[in-house]
């Protein structure tokens, strides 16, 4: 279940649901698809649930709630994907086993949220640390970052923002950089217009593929009137992976926060795993992935200046393009296929649902 993540949010829908379903299981799966204009998927069952937006998350956390109490006695196990539907199966008796699969640092996102009044931040973060200690007593735990582990008394297995990578890649070209992700003003939106206004000289275009936060949509969308960038807004990740393919590099621009400081932007590794170098801001994990593989270029917070110095000198250098564009996708092959991290997942929520691989379906 989930009510903030879009129904096909790569690592519910095309990794964890994609890798049970594989295995032979039956997937139930509720989300917000009318809200988000989608349907599921012809492999899962669908639910539809309200989304959880900005204050309006009540009457989302209510309607999960009554899901699951419906649905506790068809399931062998229910994974959640956000801290408000820790609500939703609190307390409900005769429940299977419930997993939450920690996406993040809860209580330093908090500090990312323009909706939450300032004021309000340092009380909720504190019932977000309580939510998350509650949780794992009561709960099993999933970990996206093996950096959240410091928040928890007990270890938990960590199953990593991986990605699928492709047999095959093709080379970096010299006419595209790309941004694929959420869009807001901490993860770079508005560097990444400026970026576009100094590359158009050059005639290398700035793609961005995906879904903007309010505040971030108007910006957007001048600049896409202005002639600046291409905005695709959300694609779903089957899709807006194959528009990584021969992009002169990618970019991930984060803003130094603190929920981003441990975590290491997925983005790099799927930009990695297209054969495409690595335009990133220096959060710590980031940098430690493309200084390891040499497979791009660091450059300092939001400075557009330096993104764009750091395009042109790849576009210019077709030799050492390719060169890092290989060593990521060879490093992102070796160390970073989800299909190497999805068995012990499978094999995780098996054993917590007390089901055996070989035979029957179940959810």
């Amino acid at each position: 279940m989930t009510v903030v993540h879009h129904p096909e949010d790569a690592r519910i829908l095309h990794r964890q649901i994609r890798a049970l379903v594989d295995a032979g299981h039956e997937v139930t799966y509720a989300a917000p698809y009318t809200a988000r204009g989608v349907v599921p998927r012809s492999w899962v069952t669908g639910v539809d649930l309200p989304r959880a937006a900005e204050r309006k998350r009540f009457a989302a956390v209510r309607a999960a709630r009554n899901l699951f109490k419906r649905l506790r006695d068809k399931v062998d196990v229910a994974l959640i994907h956000d801290p408000e539907l820790l609500f939703a199966v609190a307390g409900v008796r005769r429940r299977p086993p419930v997993v939450w699969d920690v996406h993040e640092d809860t209580p330093a996102t908090l500090s990312l949220k323009p909706w939450l009044p300032r004021l309000l931040r340092p009380p909720v973060r504190a019932l977000a640390r309580v939510l998350e200690g509650t949780a794992e007593r009561h709960l099993h735990l999933l970990l996206a970052e093996t950096a959240y582990a410091g928040r928890f008394r007990q270890a938990h297995l960590v199953v990593p923002n991986e990605t699928w990578v492709p047999d095959t890649v093709t080379p970096p070209g010299d006419d595209r950089v790309v941004y694929l992700g959420w869009l807001s003003e901490a993860r770079g939106v508005r560097e990444a217009v400026e970026v576009g206004r100094l590359l158009q000289p050059y005639r290398v275009t700035v793609e961005l593929i995906g879904y903007a936060d309010p505040q971030s949509r108007p910006v957007l969308n001048q600049a896409v009137a202005d002639g600046v960038l291409e905005w695709r807004d959300f694609m779903p990740n089957d899709e807006a992976l194959k528009r990584l393919d021969g992009a002169l590099a990618g970019l991930s621009l984060l803003h130094d926060e603190p929920n981003y400081r441990h975590s290491m932007p997925t983005k790099i590794v799927e930009y990695m795993a297209h054969g495409i170098p690595v335009i990133t801001t220096p959060s710590p994990r980031a940098v430690e992935l493309v200084e390891r593989y040499h497979s791009g270029m660091v450059v300092p917070w939001e400075d557009a200046q330096a993104v764009a110095k750091a395009v042109l000198a790849l576009k210019d250098d077709e030799r050492e393009r390719r060169a890092q564009g290989a060593r990521g996708y060879s490093a992102a092959r070796a160390n970073h296929h989800w299909p190497n991290s999805a068995r012990r997942f499978v094999a995780q929520l098996e054993a917590w649902a007390g089901v055996r691989r070989a035979g029957a379906k179940k959810r």
